[in-house]
């Protein structure tokens, strides 16, 4: 045990790290769907049907993880905790997906990717409205935490309410037609950012009543892969209602595919993969 090799010594920290690095590299990973996700809006692809085949492709690839590794460990199905997947199935892939997706095309993906970033001071005030979290002035630990969300949420507004002047690098008098497109972009502007921040309370909201349902159903792989299912019926419905037009559902080998199956393979597995791997070397 004592005469470790400088290698063994590398390896077992480096395991020690694992799951922050896993962390690190889904924020890369994300960073590649907002880019990916953008192009294929802006190429018409609509945010309902997008929403859909994300969670299709997601059911598809998590359900053979989920039968083979909890196949011993999986709870049996009752209808609460059915009803709280039905739920569950709404909150993230339905409305906060389309809200997202809508809030980014209004803005852009910079943004978009910049406002999830009050999503933890969000996840935080709703823990301690359902009473998850408790909150004691006195303590270092919770003063940063209230510290944190006042900063975030300030944030958040500053955001919202102001947006800097448009920078122009071209000469030329072409302001005095340009007012009235200026104040569509800056309403559109503000309509993106709130559903933004819808999108994160209904994530948060997601996440609440995730750690309620894993009490009863403590079988992470196949929680998310009958959310994933759930979300595909649920939105395939949604958007059969909001998208008449059949033409909408045709997908071929360009940034359509693309978005749907990267958002899968970049976040879907890598996602539970480090929520399961914090979990073995965390707790």
């Amino acid at each position: 045990m004592g005469d470790q090799t400088p290698f063994v010594s590398f390896c077992l920290a480096l395991s020690k790290f694992k799951p922050y690095l896993a962390i690190i590299s889904l924020q890369f990973g994300y960073a590649g769907m907002y880019i990916i996700t953008m192009v294929s809006l802006k190429h018409g692809m609509s945010h309902y049907v997008l929403a859909v085949y994300r969670h299709v492709v997601a059911t598809i690839v998590l359900a053979p993880f989920a039968f083979v590794l909890e196949r011993k460990i999986r709870p049996k199905l009752t209808l609460p905790v059915f009803l709280r997947i039905m739920a569950l199935g709404f909150l993230e892939p339905v409305l906060d997906q389309n809200l997202y997706y809508l809030g980014m095309k209004y803005t852009t993906a910079t943004f978009a990717s910049a406002t999830v970033n009050i999503l933890p001071a969000v996840t935080f005030i709703l823990a301690i409205i359902f009473r998850l979290e408790t909150v004691n002035v006195r303590r270092l630990q919770s003063l940063a935490k209230v510290i944190g969300t006042a900063v975030t949420v300030a944030g958040a507004m500053v955001m919202t309410l102001y947006k800097g002047p448009i920078i122009n690098f071209t000469s030329g008098g072409a302001g005095s037609h340009h007012g009235s497109s200026v104040d569509s972009s800056d309403s559109h502007f503000f309509t993106g950012t709130l559903m933004l921040i819808g999108s994160c309370f209904g994530w948060a909201g997601f996440f609440i009543l995730q750690s309620f349902t894993l009490k009863k159903y403590p079988a992470e792989l196949s929680l998310s892969t009958l959310i994933c299912l759930m979300g595909v019926v649920e939105g395939a419905a949604v958007s059969l209602i909001m998208e008449r037009d059949m033409s909408a559902w045709k997908i071929g080998f360009d940034s359509r595919l693309l978005a749907a199956a990267y958002s899968v393979s970049a976040l879907e597995i890598n996602k539970n993969l480090t929520k399961l791997d914090i979990l073995i070397n965390l707790i």
